[in-house]
């Protein structure tokens, strides 16, 4: 799943500075959700191939990604829901391809 095809010199910066960080290029998105949570828009994001969900919040509204190839920059991490440990991909970087 994960391609390094030109990367840009932020995206090799970022990726140097931060060991855990993941880069993936040109990947598709199956869904795209979004949902208030306080101030922010939280959206999450499923990958073609992957069944883990991408999560990241903006202010406002994003346009809808379902159908897209995109670049992501994400890191693992896990949230707990209910008492379970869940895995999910927290976003730092998307970008239409």
């Amino acid at each position: 799943m994960i391609k390094e095809l030109n990367m840009n010199k932020a995206v090799k910066k970022m990726l140097a500075t931060h060991e855990h960080l993941v880069h993936s290029e040109g990947v598709t998105v199956v869904s795209h959700m979004q949902r208030e949570k306080a101030e922010w828009v939280q959206h999450t994001v499923m990958i073609e191939d992957c069944d883990v969900p991408f999560k990241f919040r903006r202010v406002k509204k994003y346009r809808n990604l379902q159908g897209q190839k995109i670049n992501v920059i994400y890191y693992p991490e896990t949230e707990t829901v209910a008492g379970f440990e869940i895995e999910i991909m927290q976003v730092v970087r998307i970008k239409r391809f």
